[in-house]
């Protein structure tokens, strides 16, 4: 099989194109639409294996981020609010998008949500910061819609967020802050996420207590944030040996 047609396309979707091909394959194998099973033709790319570094900004970039917002207007609290979840709590955008009335426990000052990559039960602080934040969203700028959706379209139809709005909100947001975004470089409500692991690791929080905030069932999944901990990482650099440019060899 050649794979010349996916040259110009990233890893990423090299390797979704691949596993869907590999799946259907599959599929008609189990229907009995062919006789034999193609599956084992469709090269492996060694995508999961590929060393990544998670897209993470400072923590004066996120400071720059939340003062740029403009709070005088419904849309401003909005936005506000959910980017303070994901840059504070490090919410994925999906969960920010389901949260309801009922997650929000002002009793214990607690968010509890079943996360919906990992479907296990999590329970953040809502730190007084957040708190306020959803707060002012809710008297301000918040539909008055019979739904138990936190989050809200401000103009007609009035529905529940989708994932896809809010990477575009964190986007419109960074850029109107005027920070820098390289190419390659992640800029949604993810790299707020990593860019919370990235300060937590800064100020030497244990990797199990990360990985409790991000909500992972395993301590392994929070490993790939030690990439982007420089200041760690040269603590375990060797010194280069000498070199003699002079012996003409």
């Amino acid at each position: 099989m050649t794979l010349q047609f996916l040259a110009n396309y990233s890893s990423a979707v090299i390797h979704c194109t691949l596993c869907a091909l590999r799946t259907f394959f599959r599929y008609l194998y189990q229907q009995k639409i062919v006789l034999k099973d193609f599956a084992y033709i469709v090269p492996r790319d060694g995508y999961r294996s590929c060393s990544k570094v998670p897209s993470a900004y400072p923590k004066e970039d996120v400071e720059k981020l939340l003062a740029s917002i403009d709070r005088g207007n419904p849309k401003g609290k909005r936005d506000y609010a959910i980017i303070l979840l994901a840059s504070r709590l490090g919410l994925r955008a999906q969960d920010i998008c389901d949260l309801s009335f009922q997650n929000l426990k002002w009793e214990t000052n607690t968010i509890e949500f079943v996360q919906g990559k990992t479907e296990e039960l999590i329970v953040l602080p809502l730190l007084e910061e957040v708190g306020i934040g959803i707060i002012d969203y809710l008297k301000y700028a918040r539909p008055d819609v019979q739904t138990n959706t936190l989050f809200l379209r401000l103009i007609p139809p009035i529905e529940h967020l989708e994932a896809p709005t809010l990477h575009s909100i964190v986007t419109h947001h960074m850029r109107r802050a005027g920070i820098q975004i390289q190419d390659g470089k992640k800029h949604g409500p993810h790299a707020l996420r990593h860019s919370l692991a990235s300060a937590l690791l800064e100020g030497n929080t244990p990797l199990p207590v990360i990985s409790e905030v991000l909500g992972h069932t395993n301590t392994n999944s929070t490993f790939v944030y030690l990439k982007i901990d420089i200041n760690q990482l040269r603590t375990c650099s060797l010194p280069a040996p000498p070199f003699d440019w002079n012996t003409g060899e």
